[in-house]
């Protein structure tokens, strides 16, 4: 299966620019983890509503101008189901049965996903209660995705 992780925002910290390409390099023995940066929209101090969701949906727009029709999408958001690794493989894996072989990941914005990204999604998933900055969260799901795969091969890698 061929994954790819769709973001918005610039990711500046060199730690975890170094942290996810070392993921991408172990994800080559995988089918490669590809990685899209999009430009994230500016927003304005104390937005109004309306801003906030014309930014949402501007940014939607972008991210679903490069989701093929044959990726099953996984889109990370709050009210997502929380899932185990394991759960995660088996969730991915029946995709690849009836014939998905791409899996792309979104992760949106400071604002989160516009309802028309999130209704595109096949998986909303909600990685935990905490919040987490959204480059760090890059660097947690680029784990995920590797450990996915371990798991898939049988390795200890996960435990």
């Amino acid at each position: 299966m061929k994954c790819k992780i769709i973001a918005l925002g610039k990711l500046k910290e060199a730690y975890l620019r170094a942290g996810i390409e070392e993921y991408k390099k172990r994800m080559q023995a995988f089918g490669g983890l590809e990685i899209i940066e999009l430009i994230d929209e500016r927003i304005p101090e104390n937005p109004s509503d309306k801003e906030i969701l014309a930014i949402k949906n501007r940014e939607g727009k972008k991210v679903l101008s490069i989701i093929k029709n044959d990726e099953k999408v996984i889109a990370l958001t709050l009210d997502g189901m929380p899932l185990t690794s394991e759960s995660l493989l088996e969730k991915m894996n029946e995709w690849v049965t009836y014939g998905a072989s791409n899996i792309t990941f979104l992760i949106g914005g400071s604002l989160g996903l516009s309802d028309e990204v999130q209704n595109r999604a096949d998986l909303k998933l909600n990685f935990g209660r905490m919040t987490l900055p959204h480059q760090l969260m890059r660097l947690v799901l680029a784990e995920q995705i590797y450990r996915v795969n371990m798991i898939n091969r049988g390795s200890t890698y996960h435990k």
